[in-house]
């Protein structure tokens, strides 16, 4: 029970790495918040959490807009009293070659990926602050170090991420708070199941370990950054990629 006591806050909760955190974080021992801009996925987790013998409860929320965040944290602190952990997991992809990109495409993922990750933080740091301390963990990935063709807008907001991240563990270290972020590899979630799988070969060829990466090798990063055992660790970037950026 590594998050014994612990309230984590999970955006992008409903599925995918989100999904797989939420649950491995209720079975470690952590009061769940669910949030998620899809009601049903997040209740579904949220259940699913309970029926396992945890504590948890789903929250609406768009990251991306200021009053539905704040509206959100306050809604979690009326039921937990408190937030020990932050993971910003909420993330999206709208991918075309850069000259092809429209600006919808280019906002919508900024205000998503980037946007919503500082909203989340605004709103979340004075609390833990008040509190004492906590663990905020920031989902970056390994296409921030290198680019990656046709995703201009999601690079430029997984870099801008890590950015962030940097920047508050330099501002909110004196407070007890520690802030990190994962880097992902190529991983088999909802976010490329429309990718082809000559395709995705490819990224298994490309990767030393041979294989995609899954939700629960990205939790199991989470839950290390998330939990005492790495009490010490802030504004570094995790990648979990198989070896990718080697």
């Amino acid at each position: 029970m590594r998050l014994s006591g612990k309230v984590a806050l999970i955006t992008g909760a409903g599925q995918g790495i989100g999904r797989a955190t939420a649950l491995l974080f209720g079975q470690q021992g952590a009061k769940v918040a669910v949030a998620d801009i899809n009601e049903e996925a997040a209740t579904k987790t949220a259940n699913d959490i309970v029926a396992a013998g945890g504590d948890a409860k789903a929250f609406t929320v768009n990251v991306g807009q200021a009053a539905s965040v704040e509206a959100m944290v306050k809604a979690v602190v009326e039921w937990a009293g408190k937030i020990d952990v932050l993971v910003n997991n909420a993330g999206i992809t709208r991918d075309a070659r850069m000259i092809k990109m429209t600006e919808e495409q280019f906002d919508a993922v900024i205000n998503v990926n980037l946007k919503g990750v500082w909203l989340c933080t605004k709103y979340v740091a004075p609390i833990m602050i008040e509190n004492g301390g906590g663990s905020i963990i920031n989902a970056a990935s390994i296409v921030a170090f290198n680019g990656n063709f046709g995703q201009t807008n999601y690079v430029a907001s997984k870099a801008g991420v890590i950015g962030m991240t940097k920047t508050w563990a330099r501002e909110f270290g004196p407070s007890g708070i520690r802030v990190n972020a994962v880097a992902p590899g190529f991983t088999q979630t909802e976010m490329i199941a429309h990718v082809p799988e000559k395709v995705l070969d490819e990224f298994k060829n490309r990767t030393p370990l041979r294989r995609l990466g899954t939700a629960e090798d990205m939790a199991y990063a989470y839950l290390f950054l998330a939990s005492d055992e790495s009490s010490f660790i802030t504004g570094e970037v995790l990648p979990v990629d198989g070896g990718l950026d080697l």
